[in-house]
């Protein structure tokens, strides 16, 4: 099934930027917004997408710096808050309450969404992120953000992949392979890069790494909210899982860390069985 393209115009700091995003499904079936993690892009979400286009029109988008949108102008503007103004312009488009998949950075910016008052979130997915994040998982992520490697071939970026995202699960060679295609930019020399803005890596390599709490935003989400947990992930412990759950389902996918690619049957139907109800 091949998505529908599209640019969304945003405003930020002065400047209008384009968003974009891909679409599955029946554009009047219930909407479900799907946002990626730190580094990655919209075509992240294609296999859960796929699965869930006969009931739901799925939306993934790529956040500023990140697949087709715009670079920003100012390294400082790659922040949360810059991408939930972002995002805000495309619940705007969407113009209906809509369900929120976020993995890693999207749901940092699901809950950072969801807790502000008249929110249109009617149900949120949060993959391998909760009310907490350690240092040890932050300081983890500046060790490879600023790297900008370049490959020859999409074979090189898929063994890159393959080790740099071990924590996504077992995926196939061809999974694998498609990540590859899907995360890189091609490069006047020929070569290949990841696809995204190296300037990304700026304001998390600013200042110390320190925790970070989100449980002031968590508690202000009130919206059925599904926490999905790699099994081995250092991001999101299971203590925080434990005190998340007070308010939320859960899930651990086995055979991940962080974070679950959200490819397997058994998540997938979890994932599904959650936005059905």
């Amino acid at each position: 099934m091949q998505p529908t393209a599209r640019k969304i115009p945003y405003l930020l700091n002065g400047a209008f930027h384009q968003l974009a995003s891909l679409a599955w499904g029946d554009p009047g079936a219930p909407p479900v917004l799907c946002v990626h993690g730190l580094t990655r892009n919209a075509y992240d979400f294609e296999v859960l997408a796929a699965a869930l286009a006969a009931e739901f029109h799925v939306i993934s988008v790529d956040l500023p710096g990140r697949g087709a949108s715009d670079w920003l102008p100012d390294a400082a503007l790659y922040q949360p808050l810059s991408y939930v103004q972002a995002l805000s312009h495309v619940l705007a488009a969407i113009g209906r309450p809509v369900a929120w998949v976020g993995t890693s950075l999207g749901g940092i910016c699901g809950m950072l969404t969801a807790a502000a008052a008249g929110a249109p979130i009617t149900r949120m997915v949060l993959n391998d992120v909760g009310s907490f994040i350690p240092k040890a998982a932050l300081a983890a992520i500046r060790g490879y953000i600023a790297d900008a490697p370049r490959f020859a071939g999409v074979d090189a970026a898929a063994a890159y992949l393959r080790e740099r995202h071990a924590g996504f699960g077992a995926l196939s060679d061809a999974a694998w392979h498609r990540m590859a295609e899907t995360s890189t930019r091609a490069l006047p020399d020929g070569g290949l890069a990841l696809h995204f803005d190296p300037a990304i890596a700026v304001p998390m390599l600013a200042g110390e790494v320190a925790d970070m709490d989100l449980s002031p935003y968590w508690q202000r989400v009130t919206c059925p909210t599904l926490v999905l947990r790699g099994a081995e992930s250092g991001l999101l412990l299971p203590e925080t899982l434990s005190q998340m759950s007070a308010k939320a389902d859960t899930h651990v996918v086995p055979g991940a860390a962080h974070a679950p690619a959200l490819q397997d049957t058994p998540t997938i139907a979890v994932i599904r069985q959650f936005l059905r109800a």
